[in-house]
């Protein structure tokens, strides 16, 4: 009788193991949840947002424009859009985005701008090389902002620069809501 409780222990053991097996592996390789902290990236992402990071996206390493992504930032990590990729030069100039000397819309800003009651721009007027000391983006690098313009710390702080791929985490696309255990991101 002993026996047979021992296998039947095993048995139930051995799909628990299973699956936590494979709930580790798609969180490592696949899925990471994250909650935003901070305005950085206000109005698309608000403080306290849960976010999933697509690592699938790292493993294809395919960026493009206004993609929203989490990197390993030192001691955090950050949730930014990609404005600028390799081989480009980019500028603002009355709040409107230049790359390589073609203007771009950038219609997630444009309710944001609206609300602004300072009469300002919500992104300051610079061209790369102020910022980055480089006329165009290195292979392997990224420029990213903040939607909250004003109140960003990204490629435009020094201590934050041009992102680095190998940096990137993943590409942050779905927003949710119930979860426990999971990272922060500025």
């Amino acid at each position: 009788m002993k026996k047979e409780n021992k296998k039947e222990f095993i048995e139930w053991i051995k799909p628990i193991v299973v699956a936590i097996i494979f709930a580790l592996a798609i969180r490592t390789f696949i899925f990471t949840p994250i909650v935003v902290d901070g305005a950085s990236m206000m109005p698309t992402y608000e403080d306290g947002d849960k976010v999933i990071v697509n690592k699938i996206s790292k493993q294809i390493a395919e960026y493009e424009r206004y993609d929203v992504i989490v990197f390993d930032a030192g001691e955090d990590n950050y949730i930014k859009r990609v404005i600028g990729l390799p081989g480009e030069h980019i500028a603002y100039k009355d709040d409107i985005l230049y790359v390589n000397r073609e203007p771009y819309v950038e219609p997630y800003l444009e309710e944001y701008k609206k609300k602004l009651i300072d009469g300002g721009t919500l992104t300051e007027d610079f061209r790369l090389e102020e910022y980055t000391g480089k006329l165009t983006i290195p292979d392997g690098y990224l420029f990213v902002v903040g939607d909250n313009r004003r109140h960003s710390s990204d490629s435009r702080d020094p201590e934050v620069g041009l992102i680095p791929m190998d940096k990137v985490l993943g590409k942050a696309n779905i927003i949710f809501y119930p979860l426990d255990n999971i990272g922060i991101v500025k």
